[in-house]
């Protein structure tokens, strides 16, 4: 079953943003790393639902611009309209190959999957996987899939000290309807929640808006 891996956020600074977010919510954030083959770097918020939010800024603009990886061609869209905040989601899953499959099976378009990696302020390497089916980042969004190459150790700190104690119970989302959503993402909607979908960590509400949000408790 698919779960909410984590929220990212857009902002020209990741690390005054994370400070900002964090002294107003009561949440601790820490330096993730850098991005090289994207020329982006992130700050990192643990939370007790195996979730997090990634704010990411871009280190190397000429690196960045040239990058065919939709997510960083969505963050440079929202820079350079001044338009912070949470933009994007990544929903976990250890069965990419199974989503590439359905993809091409039900003609869904689709790019990628995307080898990422980054190295932590430690000097260790994270790797994963990141799969996006294809949309038009001017004027909408869908969530793209994660598949971490050490999933266990990936769903947070392995420090519990670095954690918050918070979790992130809902997302308010505004890019397809439910009906659309679910068949993408191999989801079996409930009938009796009408604009609700429920995935492993958290619970997905559709409306009419296009702005994301979310719920921290």
């Amino acid at each position: 079953m698919l779960a909410l891996d984590h929220i990212v956020f857009a902002g020209k600074n990741a690390e005054e943003a994370s400070q900002r977010y964090g002294s107003k919510f009561a949440i601790k954030a820490i330096k993730g790393g850098e991005h090289e083959n994207w020329g982006t770097y992130n700050y990192l918020a643990y939370f007790s639902n195996h979730s997090y939010i990634e704010w990411m800024g871009i280190q190397n603009e000429e690196v960045a611009e040239n990058s065919n990886n939709p997510l960083i061609q969505h963050l440079i869209h929202h820079i350079k309209n001044g338009e912070p905040g949470p933009f994007q989601i990544a929903l976990r899953t250890d069965q990419m190959n199974d989503y590439i499959n359905h993809f091409k099976k039900n003609n869904i378009a689709f790019k990628g999957p995307f080898e990422g990696h980054r190295i932590r302020p430690d000097g260790t390497e994270l790797k994963w996987r990141m799969l996006f089916p294809s949309y038009d980042y001017t004027k909408e969004m869908l969530p793209f899939l994660i598949e971490w190459d050490e999933p266990i150790r990936l769903t947070g700190p392995n420090v519990a000290s670095l954690s918050n104690p918070q979790a992130i119970t809902d997302i308010y989302y505004g890019g397809v309807d439910k009906e659309v959503f679910a068949h993408i993402y191999q989801l079996k909607p409930r009938r009796l929640l009408k604009n609700q979908l429920t995935i492993q960590n958290t619970k997905i509400h559709f409306n009419k808006e296009r702005l994301l949000q979310f719920h921290l408790a």
